[in-house]
């Protein structure tokens, strides 16, 4: 990213955390088909990670490096929200420093913490909190506000924090940490890193263990980061359930942390390459956590060629570059099990599936209704407006692919959400008819660079 356009974002974050109504204007745009598309990148740094760099170094004690940022408006919301926190945060040549205040240093905000459109950044910034006996206020955007939180605030009450919440537990919200937090053991209802990661950064403040058990392995950037900071976690299969343990009181030491590209950022130009006639893409320096894999997984299965390349360990992380080249694709069955390796990514693999010959069938997508929108029903819908056949059962997606791209022609709704944007814009790429989107501004909160990307390896996305 271009100075000047870390300069925007970071300034659009401050405006946002100064007033919590502050949104930008929307931005129609349109997607034309192209006869090629490859070529060799690098997509921006994993959003998960980035968050987490930030939260963790403020939270040592001395120094963090970080490099390889994602500077779009999620991560910069946090950022934000740490400074307000009273953490320097500094950037120059690339790099990030961030001086940590230690594990229950940071002192009071003097105003209500806005993360824009983050539900990452609030829910682990609600666990932070929660360290601290005085009272954070935190907002965001209407689709952040209408977004649920009280499984965040379920077990942080059980810690001793005090919450006062919109009705059903939404934004705005006040925590109040404890002058001393309470250990818990809690397990999971629902599939959730955020849920886990907010009670694991809690519990960094308490004595004793605390632990989380999940029926379905959620993706573990926080218990990787958390030990490469210098804390004792724990992970047990304990009667085909798992439990994270962390021991708390814990003195974390600054790091450097290396981020690499994200996954969910490079399913984009990765669908591009095998839906596009001509498609050849290298995609380097590709995060490939076990627990973020199962695009990949469930492409392999779609007769997808995708070659792995170059695998290596970077601060406990996975990461690889990745060769992909057009294929014609099949559908297939995607069990409910994979969901949580793949959440934010079905927009883009229904869009694959639209393409594919045969029935593909996504089961268990319950998550999908509580994000950004609800992206289970804005994908049927956007699909059905572009001519594909399909069953919305429930939570189940069931999409009837031709074997060829569909008529297109359509302006879909974005509803306010980057992934839903993104991933018609790149069916807009192969449709008969261009696809348009009605507001793509949201992109920034987690590819700012998306359109200048695309549009370099071939795309024809502008302004509609």
């Amino acid at each position: 990213m271009s100075a000047s356009k870390q300069t925007k974002a970071r300034a659009a974050a401050q405006e946002r955390s100064l007033d919590p109504v502050a949104q930008d204007p929307a931005k129609a745009l349109l997607s034309r088909r192209v006869p090629a598309f490859g070529g060799g990148t690098r997509v921006p740094g994993d959003k998960s990670i980035s968050h987490r760099a930030l939260i963790l170094g403020a939270l040592a004690v001395g120094e963090t490096t970080i490099e390889g940022l994602l500077e779009s408006a999620d991560v910069m919301a946090t950022l934000a929200a740490l400074r307000a926190l009273g953490v320097d945060i500094e950037h120059a040549d690339g790099l990030w420093r961030v001086f940590g205040a230690g594990v229950g240093g940071l002192g009071e905000a003097a105003r209500a913490l806005d993360l824009g459109n983050s539900g990452t950044g609030v829910r682990l910034l609600m666990g932070v909190a929660a360290q601290h006996p005085f009272t954070t206020f935190f907002t965001g955007d209407p689709s952040l506000c209408a977004r649920p939180m009280a499984r965040v605030i379920e077990p942080l009450e059980g810690m001793g924090a005090s919450v006062v919440a919109r009705s059903g537990g939404r934004l705005p919200l006040a925590l109040r940490g404890p002058e001393r937090l309470l250990p818990v053991s809690h397990r999971l209802a629902v599939p959730s890193a955020q849920v886990k990661s907010a009670i694991l950064l809690a519990g960094l403040n308490a004595p004793g263990e605390t632990s989380v058990i999940e029926a379905t392995p959620t993706r573990d950037h926080t218990e990787l980061m958390l030990r490469h900071f210098g804390a004792l976690v724990g992970v047990e299969a304990v009667e085909g359930e798992t439990r994270i343990t962390l021991e708390g009181e814990a003195e974390l030491k600054p790091q450097a942390v290396a981020v690499p590209g994200d996954v969910s950022s490079a399913a984009f130009p990765l669908a591009a390459a095998l839906l596009v006639p001509d498609g050849d893409l290298t995609l380097e320096n590709v995060g490939l956590n076990p627990r973020r894999s199962g695009l990949i997984e469930t492409l392999g299965e779609m007769g997808a060629a995708i070659e792995v390349q170059n695998a290596r360990s970077v601060g406990g992380e996975a990461v690889a570059d990745l060769r992909v080249r057009s294929s014609a694709l099949s559908g297939v069955e995607v069990p409910p099990e994979r969901a949580p390796r793949m959440i934010d990514e079905y927009p883009v693999l229904a869009v694959l599936a639209a393409c594919a010959r045969g029935p593909t069938a996504m089961r268990g997508l319950a998550e999908l209704r509580v994000k950004e929108s609800d992206r289970l029903r804005a994908i049927a819908e956007g699909l059905s407006a572009c001519g594909v056949a399909l069953e919305l059962a429930g939570d189940d997606l069931i999409v009837e692919g031709a074997g060829h791209p569909p008529k297109g022609g359509v302006t879909i709704e974005s509803r306010f959400d980057h992934r839903i944007a993104m991933a018609f814009l790149t069916l807009g790429l192969v449709a008969d008819e261009p696809v348009g989107v009605d507001d793509g501004s949201m992109i920034e909160t987690s590819f700012p660079d998306f359109i200048e990307l695309m549009n370099r390896l071939g795309a024809d996305i502008g302004e509609g």
